[in-house]
Order: C-alpha cells, then sequence, then structure tokens
C-alpha cells in the first residue's frame, strides 16, 4: 500500500508539471495565434514523435524525451542582412557561423510564399513582447492559483499564543536553528520559561503588560524584553496565573511574514539577537485570505529568485553533497526528479491526513509553477526572458533611430544568439544531471 501511494504522488506531480508546461505553452499560443502567427507545431517533450493530431495549420503532438514543451512560431529568426549592393553574402564557415545559418534556414524553410506579413520578427515589439510573456504569465496566475486554494481551501499551520513545547534548555548558534526539541547536557542553562514554571498546554493572556492577542504580538514582547524580568499571564485549565520571567539575550532565528525561520540570499537562516524565554506554540490549520496567498507567493518569488541569482554558489554545494562533503540543503535548488519523491514521500506519510496531503500537493505544484515564471524571465536565449530582451532592444534601436530621423533599422538578428543559446542547453543540461544524481542518491527527505 505504502509504494502504491509513493507512486501515486510521483504520478501527481508528474501530470502536475505536464500540464503547468502545455498551459505555459498555450500562453505563447494563443495570443501568437490571435496576432496572426502561424505555428507549425505545439509539442510536449523532445527526440522521436510518439503521438500527433493536427487541427488546422498545427501539429499538436507528445514526444518521447519528456523534457520541455515548445511552441513552433515562424519568423522567430530574421534573413540575413544584405550588402549594401543588395546582394547577400556567404555564408561562414566557422562552427558559430555555421550554427548561426543553421538555426536561420531552420526557421525561415517553413515560410510560404505570400506570408511574410505573418512573421514573428515583422510583428510590433509589444505583440512581441505579449507572446513571449504569455508563457511566464501563465505559470504565475497558475501558481497564484493554486498556493491560494491551499491558503484560502485547506488553510495552513500558523502559530497560535498556546504553548506547544517548553525547551529544557538554551542552545545557540546553530542549534538554536534546528527544532526545540534539543538534547540538553549538564552544561546547558535552564530555559527561562522552565524556570517560570511555564507547561505545554498554557496560553499566553499577556506578556510584559502587552495583550497577546496572537503568537506574532507575544513574540515580539518576549524579544523586546531581554535582559529584564517581566509579568507573563497564562490561562491553565480554566485559570489564570501570574508568573514572572527573564527573558535572556541571545541569537534566534527571525521570521517571515508567515511566522517561519527567515533565510538570506544564500539560504541561510537569519538571525539576531533578541529576547528568548524557550516556547514553542502550537500550530493550527486555519483557512487565511487572499492577501496571505499573495505574500505567499510573493515569498514563492523572491525565493526562487535568490536561487537564480546564487545559482552557481547553490549548484557547488550539491556538487559538496554528491561528494559527501556536505549535507543536502532542503531550501537548495531541486530537479522535478527530486519534486516528485517529495511528493510521493507525503502521499505515502501514513500520519499524514488526506486533507493535508492533497494541500501540500497543490502547494507543490503551485511553488513549481511560480519557479517556472521566474526561470523563464532569466534575459538569455532559448527562455522567454531572452527573446522579451531581444524584442525590446529592437524597440529600443527603432525609437532612438525615429529621434535621429533615420530609418528604421532592420530588425535584430536574433540568430546570431544561437551559440548562446546552445551554451544555455548544455549548462541547464548539466545542472539537471547533477540535481538528479543528488536528488535520487542524496534526496531531501521529509523525516
Amino acid at each position: 500500500m505504502g509504494v502504491a501511494l509513493f507512486v501515486l504522488g510521483v504520478v501527481l506531480i508528474a501530470l502536475g508539471v505536464f500540464v503547468s508546461v502545455v498551459l505555459h505553452e498555450f500562453g505563447h499560443f494563443i495570443p501568437a495565434k490571435l496576432f496572426g502567427a502561424r505555428i507549425p507545431q505545439f509539442f510536449f517533450g523532445a527526440g522521436r514523435t510518439l503521438w500527433s493530431f493536427r487541427r488546422g495549420e498545427t501539429e499538436f503532438g507528445i514526444k518521447a524525451i519528456p523534457l520541455m514543451g515548445y511552441v513552433q512560431i515562424v519568423g522567430m529568426v530574421p534573413p540575413r542582412p544584405e550588402d549594401p549592393d543588395g546582394t547577400v553574402p556567404a555564408a561562414t564557415t566557422s562552427l558559430f557561423g555555421r550554427m548561426v545559418e543553421d538555426t536561420r534556414a531552420g526557421d525561415l524553410e517553413h515560410v510560404r510564399p505570400g506570408e511574410e506579413h505573418r512573421l514573428f520578427y515583422r510583428m510590433a515589439v509589444w505583440k512581441r513582447v505579449v507572446v513571449m510573456l504569455g508563457g511566464p504569465l501563465v505559470n504565475l496566475v497558475l501558481g497564484l492559483l493554486l498556493i491560494s486554494t491551499v491558503v484560502m481551501g485547506f488553510g495552513t499551520a500558523k502559530p497560535t499564543t498556546t504553548v506547544g513545547y517548553v525547551s529544557q534548555c538554551v542552545k545557540t548558534g546553530e542549534a538554536a536553528q534546528g527544532s526545540a526539541r534539543q538534547e540538553c547536557t549538564a552544561k546547558d542553562a535552564k530555559t527561562p520559561a522552565l524556570q517560570a514554571g511555564l507547561k505545554a498546554g498554557d496560553r499566553i493572556v499577556s506578556f510584559d503588560g502587552h495583550a497577546a492577542g496572537d503568537w506574532a504580538s507575544a513574540q515580539q514582547s518576549i524579544r523586546d524584553a531581554a535582559g529584564r524580568t517581566v509579568p507573563i499571564v497564562v490561562e491553565r485549565d480554566g485559570k489564570r496565573l501570574s508568573l514572572s520571567v527573564t527573558p535572556i539575550r541571545t541569537q534566534r532565528p527571525e521570521a517571515d511574514a508567515l511566522g517561519k525561520p527567515a533565510t538570506d540570499a544564500s539560504g541561510k537562516v537569519k538571525t539576531s539577537e533578541v529576547g528568548f524565554i524557550g516556547v514553542a506554540p502550537v500550530q493550527e490549520v486555519t483557512p487565511g485570505t487572499f492577501g496571505e496567498a499573495l505574500s505567499l507567493t510573493g515569498q514563492n518569488i523572491t525565493s526562487v529568485a535568490n536561487v537564480v541569482l546564487h545559482l552557481p554558489q547553490r549548484l557547488y554545494q550539491v556538487g559538496k553533497v554528491t561528494l559527501g562533503l556536505e549535507e543536502r540543503d532542503p531550501n537548495g535548488p531541486m530537479s522535478v526528479v527530486g519534486v516528485g519523491r517529495i511528493g510521493g514521500e507525503i502521499t505515502a506519510d501514513s500520519e499524514i491526513p488526506w486533507k493535508s496531503k492533497i494541500a501540500s500537493v497543490l502547494l507543490i505544484l503551485g511553488s513549481l509553477n511560480i519557479a517556472l515564471f521566474v526561470f523563464n524571465l532569466i534575459p538569455l536565449t532559448p527562455l522567454d526572458g531572452g527573446n522579451i530582451a531581444a524584442a525590446l532592444w529592437d524597440g529600443v534601436r527603432r525609437l532612438w533611430a525615429r529621434l535621429r530621423g533615420k530609418a528604421e533599422p532592420r530588425p535584430f538578428d536574433t540568430a546570431r544568439l544561437a551559440p548562446l543559446s546552445v551554451a544555455v542547453f548544455g549548462v541547464f543540461g548539466l545542472m539537471s544531471i547533477l540535481l538528479i544524481y543528488a536528488d535520487l542518491f542524496h534526496p531531501v527527505s521529509l523525516r
């Protein structure tokens, strides 16, 4: 049964990725068709065609290697410029030159006589931007929809003012970033909460004279009272008790908008010197608001952007993991294989209720769509961001020529970016191999 449920989780993630990629491509397909472009192919995957059908002038299908999807829009690459005498110069025989010309020839062979007006490079700049931006925006909307469904429909775990656990001793540094349930030694000092007589199940009513309306306000009062002996009122078994506690000053993890440990750009937990008493709150699953869903989506975007900005460093860390020199960072980059494995572990875990399993899978797919949104906006070809940058550069060149009273320049020759596209494909391929290896042999686990 456990294996079947694990496979179910992997299949659900795989289907979610398939749907996300297909909808991404429809984000390009629909505006391109509306603007009159000709689209010969709409495929999911790469390599040999497994199955296809034709609707109008477009062939839809699935290929053997489930790596990506693509929409072939005719005229992405302009023809080679003519010399001043009107002749077309001979193609270069260099490796990069042949690569450029092969890219140009492969694109222009689909141009049909009398349909030159349908070529992509002839579109207005804003139309080209809309077509290229359509795919990532679909992923953004889909990610927000999935995250909103979880936050507003299923609910998310939020800290309450009820004490769930009282730490027995004070841990500092890296140990303080882990679970509150630390093993204590005779050298460790007792926590202020333990000394004050706080117990699991106590509900904090007020701290230092400030009402504890929620955990965030109670936590802030604790952090602000470092080094002072202050009153704390708790409710225990229906009765209110007045106690005194002296928060110590120590390095503790900072919290984000949802009360979870905040991380810096490198993925490390942020810490600051604040007051600490040693209690962990009870987490309660409650439905949230659309504003909270927006906040969580924004945090996802920021997190993925930080991974992208520090990708070499993150991949170096993953490389050290594969050599057994470091432990895997659960907040680091992960391949689709790793994500599928996490989905399988969630659905196979007998301790997780089915409602929480569904919510977790939806949240994973929402985060994946946010990742697709951010990664596709990287301004490098063949990613959407690279084509958007090329279109905008065309717009800048046209505007500059217009301001100077010059003739409109010919479209930017995107075929010259073919070597860059090959290099980006190569880097992403190596990155995928590294991450898949790490996810298979040094996986991130829920336990």
